[in-house]
C-alpha cells in the first residue's frame, strides 16, 4: 500500500472487541455514598456494593486504588491481597437474593477512576467468574466534594469558559495547522493539488528544515531526503484533508522545529494496549509533528515485551488474575480484570512478540519516529522480580533480583513493598545487560537505529535496601554511608553497560539531580536525555547546570493522563492538578526552566515530551481520548517554543480541524470534547457549546442527558423547581461529560 495512504488505512482499522460470551450470573452495583467529615476533620466515604442474582460463592474480588477501608458490618472480612487488590468474605454470600456489603474508606473521593474495578466472583474451589458491574450515576455533590470544597466545574463557569474560547471572528485559513508553520508567504492565486508531491532533495544546516511550495496546481517538498514522509503526513493530514476539493491558495511555508525532542511516553504495562492501537497512536504522532515515542513497556503491574531466553518475563509478567497460592504462576491483579490471568478481554493480560515490536519500530522509523524503550530499574520492577522468582524456584539464580533474608519495609510511590531490585547483587546487572542485547538484537533486525535505552531509575522508596544484610556489606565494602549511593551505584554501573554497548542512556530527574562530580563525569557522558516531571523548575535547572540534557515533562502541563478537570466524571488522574490542552499549549520552556546560556553546562532543554500513564484506561477509547486533543497543544510547544495562536485561535483550529481529522470517517477515534455551558439569567436558561458544530443535548428532571434528549435551540424559559438542568456536547460519535447548573 502506498505510505502516503496508510494514514486512512490504519485510522480505518477498527477494533474488533471480543466481547464476553457468557451470560452474567451475578450483578454487582457500586456506588459511594458521600464523603463525609468527623469532628477531627478527617474526610472518609462509605462504598455501597449491591449484589443480586447468584450469591452462593467465597468472596468477591476488587482493584482500587489503596486505601485504608473496613467493613461496616462486623461478620464482614476486607483482605488485601497486595496494594490496590482487595476481596470481600462474608457470611451473607450463602445464595441470597440480595447482598449489600457497606466499606467504610477513609481519605475523600474524587472522581469515577477511584471507583472499584476488575470486580469478580471467587468460588469456593478457587476459581473465578466475572461478573455484571456497573457503578451508580452520580446524583448529589456530596458524592465527590467534601464539606465546603467542591472542585466540580459547573454551568455557569463553562458557560463563561465558552464566551471567552469563542469569542472573536477568527476563521482559521487553509494554512492554520498545529503545529503551526514558522512562515507562509502567500504568491497568489490558487492551485488545485494532485494528490502526489515532488519532493526535492536538500541538505540543510537544520535536518529538519524543509519548505513546501505550492504553485501551478502542483505541492513541491524540499526536505532531506530520510524526511520525506515525515514532512509529507502532517501537511497530507492538516492542510490536504482538511481543505477538501477546494482549490489552495499559492504559498511558500517555511518551517522547522524550535527543538529536537518532540516526544510523548505511552505507558502500555499498567493496562494493556495492541499493537493495532498503538500504531494509531504512531499516525497521531506523526500528524502532530512528533519525532519520539517513549515507549513504558514494563513496570510494577506488568511485563509486556517477549524477550528470547528469559519466558518467565511474559509467562508471570504479562499475566494477571487471582491464585490462592499468591504469585507464583502470574501475578495479582491490578486496576482491572476478571480474575482470569488468560482471559483475552479487557486491559490486564496481553504482550508484544518479538516480531511484533519489530514490525513496530520499522513503521514508526519510517514516520520519523524514533522508538524509546523504557526498561525500568531498580525500581518498579515487581513485575521483573516476580517473574525471576519462578526462574529461581526452578533452578537458575543468574537473574535472580532479590535474596532470601531480605526484611526490608518500605513503601513505594504506588504503595508496593517489594518493587526494589537489591542493587548489591549479580542478578540485576546479569538481568539488565541481558534484555538490552536483546533490545539491541531487536533493532538490529529491524534495521533501525536505536537512539538509546530508558533505564526508569526513578521513585526508589526510602528503606529499600534497610533490611538486606547483602546490601549492607556491600555499602560498608564500597564505603557507602547511604542508600542513596547504592542507588547511584547501581545507575553509574547502567550508563557503564550501555556505554559499552554504544547505546546512550535515558532516566528520569532522579538520575542526574542531587549527586557528586564524581557520579556526574562517570554518568553524564552516557546520557543523552534526562525527564523532569516537577511542576516547579527545579529539577529541570539542576540537571541542565549539571550538563545533563534536559526533556521537559512537567506534571502540570504535560502529564497527560490528569483529568481534564475536577468534573466526578472525566477520567485521569488529579494527584498533579489537572491538564487540558491550554494548559499544555501554555507550557513555556523559558519559562519551565529558566535558565541563561551561561548556565547552562551542556545542551540544556532538548525538548518537551507528553507523558500518558495507564492506571486510568481500560483500552484504546480511554487512550484517544486522553491523547486528543491534549496532544496538539503539547505539539504546538514542542515544535514552537515561543508564543503563536492566543487561547480562541487554538481553540478555533482544534474545533473546525483538529476534531474533524480523528472523529471523521475513516477512522473514527474517541476524543474528548468540553463541556457545554448553562447560564440562567432573568428568568431564561441559556446555553452555549465549546465548538462550532455539535448539539447541545439538555433534561430538566436532574437526569442524565443522551443523545435523545431535547436539543437545544436557542434560550428558554428557566422551569420552576426543577431538580436540575444537566446538558451534554455531542459531535462526531463522542460526547463531554455532563454540565450541571449551579446547584
Amino acid at each position: 500500500m502506498n505510505t502516503t495512504l496508510r494514514l486512512l488505512a490504519i485510522l480505518a482499522i477498527a477494533l474488533t472487541a471480543v466481547g464476553n460470551t457468557f451470560a452474567y450470573d451475578t450483578s454487582v452495583r457500586w456506588q459511594t455514598l458521600g464523603n463525609e467529615k468527623d469532628a477531627a476533620g478527617k474526610v472518609s466515604y462509605t462504598q455501597r456494593f449491591t449484589i443480586t442474582g447468584d450469591t452462593d460463592f467465597s468472596r468477591l474480588g476488587f482493584n482500587m486504588f489503596a486505601r485504608r477501608m473496613e467493613p461496616v458490618e462486623k461478620t464482614d472480612t476486607l483482605v488485601e491481597l497486595m496494594p490496590g487488590y482487595y476481596y470481600i468474605a462474608s457470611p451473607r454470600f450463602n445464595g441470597s437474593d440480595t447482598v449489600v456489603v457497606d466499606i467504610r474508606t477513609r481519605a475523600a473521593f474524587n472522581n469515577i477512576c477511584y471507583a472499584p474495578d476488575g470486580v469478580h466472583r471467587i468460588n469456593a474451589d478457587g476459581t473465578t467468574r466475572a461478573v455484571d458491574y456497573r457503578p451508580a450515576p452520580f446524583d448529589s455533590c456530596s458524592q465527590w466534594s467534601t464539606p465546603g470544597r467542591d472542585l466540580m466545574p459547573y454551568g455557569e463557569e463553562i458557560y463563561a469558559q465558552n464566551e471567552r474560547l469563542n469569542a472573536g471572528d477568527f476563521r482559521p485559513g487553509a494554512y492554520d495547522v498545529i503545529p503551526s508553520y514558522k512562515k507562509v508567504t502567500y504568491t497568489g492565486g490558487t492551485s488545485r493539488v494532485p494528490k502526489n508531491p515532488v519532493f526535492v532533495d536538500i541538505v540543510p544546516e537544520n535536518p529538519e528544515f524543509y519548505t513546501i511550495t505550492v504553485r501551478n496546481d502542483s505541492v513541491i517538498i524540499a526536505c532531506r531526503p530520510d524526511r520525506q514522509w515525515a514532512v509529507y503526513y502532517p501537511f497530507k493530514a492538516k492542510v490536504l484533508m482538511a481543505n477538501g476539493d477546494k482549490p489552495l491558495p499559492n504559498a511558500v511555508i517555511t518551517d522547522w522545529p524550535d527543538h529536537l525532542w518532540r516526544g510523548q511516553h505511552i505507558d502500555i504495562a499498567r493496562n494493556f494496549q495492541s499493537p493495532a492501537t498503538m500504531h494509531k497512536v504512531l499516525e497521531i504522532l506523526a500528524v502532530n509533528h512528533l519525532n519520539k515515542l517513549h515507549f513504558h513497556l514494563v513496570d510494577d503491574e506488568a511485563w509486556r515485551l517477549e524477550i528470547p531466553g528469559m519466558p518467565e518475563l511474559t509467562e508471570v509478567g504479562s499475566r494477571r488474575g487471582y491464585s490462592a497460592d499468591g504469585e507464583k504462576e502470574f501475578l495479582y491483579q491490578v486496576f482491572a480484570g476478571d480474575g482470569n490471568p488468560d482471559s483475552p478481554h479487557g486491559t490486564a493480560n496481553g504482550y508484544w512478540t518479538r516480531d511484533e515490536f519489530i514490525e513496530f519500530i520499522r513503521r514508526a522509523h519510517v514516520l520519523g519516529i524514533d522508538v524509546l524503550p523504557e526498561i525500568e530499574s531498580p525500581g518498579h520492577a515487581r513485575a521483573a522480580i516476580k517473574a525471576m522468582e519462578k526462574r529461581h524456584r526452578n533452578g537458575d539464580d543468574t537473574y535472580r533480583l532479590i535474596h532470601d533474608g531480605d526484611t526490608s519495609v518500605y513503601t513505594s510511590a504506588q504503595s508496593f513493598h517489594d518493587n526494589v531490585m537489591n542493587p548489591a547483587l549479580p542478578g540485576p546487572y546479569a538481568f539488565m545487560e541481558k534484555v538490552f542485547d536483546e533490545i539491541i538484537a531487536m533493532y538490529a533486525d529491524a534495521g533501525v537505529p536505536l537512539i538509546g535505552i530508558h533505564i526508569g531509575g526513578d521513585e526508589v522508596p526510602r528503606g529499600a535496601w534497610s533490611g538486606s544484610s547483602v546490601a549492607r556489606t556491600f555499602m560498608e565494602e564500597h564505603g557507602m554511608t547511604s542508600e542513596k549511593e547504592l542507588h547511584a551505584w547501581f545507575v553509574r554501573r547502567m550508563a557503564q553497560a550501555l556505554r559499552k554497548r554504544g547505546v546512550p542512556m535515558y532516566g528520569w530527574e532522579e538520575v542526574a539531580v542531587g549527586h557528586g562530580k564524581e557520579f556526574n563525569n562517570v554518568v553524564r557522558p552516557a546520557v543523552d536525555g534526562v525527564n523532569c516531571w516537577h511542576q516547579t523548575p527545579d529539577a529541570a535547572m539542576a540537571a541542565a547546570k549539571a550538563g545533563y540534557p534536559v526533556i521537559l515533562c512537567n506534571v502540570n502541563r504535560f502529564y497527560l493522563d490528569m483529568a481534564y478537570s475536577r468534573h466526578p466524571q472525566e477520567r485521569g488522574l488529579t494527584w498533579g492538578g489537572t491538564v487540558d490542552e491550554f494548559d499544555a499549549l501554555n507550557g513555556y520552556p523559558a519559562q519551565l526552566c529558566p535558565l541563561d546560556a551561561d548556565e547552562v553546562r551542556g545542551k540544556g532543554v532538548i525538548g518537551v515530551q507528553g507523558q500518558l500513564w495507564a492506571e486510568t484506561i481500560r483500552g484504546e477509547s480511554d487512550l484517544t481520548t486522553l491523547l486528543l486533543p491534549k496532544i496538539t497543544g503539547m505539539a504546538e510547544r514542542a515544535w514552537n517554543a515561543d508564543t503563536t495562536y492566543t487561547d480562541r485561535q487554538f481553540n478555533t483550529i482544534v474545533a473546525e480541524k483538529e476534531l474533524l481529522l480523528y472523529t471523521s470517517e475513516p477512522g473514527k477515534l474517541k476524543v474528548h470534547m468540553r463541556q457545554p455551558g448553562i447560564r440562567v439569567a432573568d428568568g431564561k436558561v441559556y446555553m452555549n457549546a465549546p465548538y462550532s458544530g455539535g448539539e447541545i443535548r439538555y433534561t430538566l428532571d436532574g437526569t442524565e442527558p443522551t443523545e435523545q434528549s431535547a436539543l437545544y435551540i436557542g434560550p428558554f424559559a428557566a422551569p420552576e423547581n426543577s431538580p436540575g438542568i444537566r446538558a451534554r456536547y455531542y459531535r462526531n460519535g463522542c460526547a463531554s461529560v455532563t454540565t450541571w447548573a449551579n446547584p
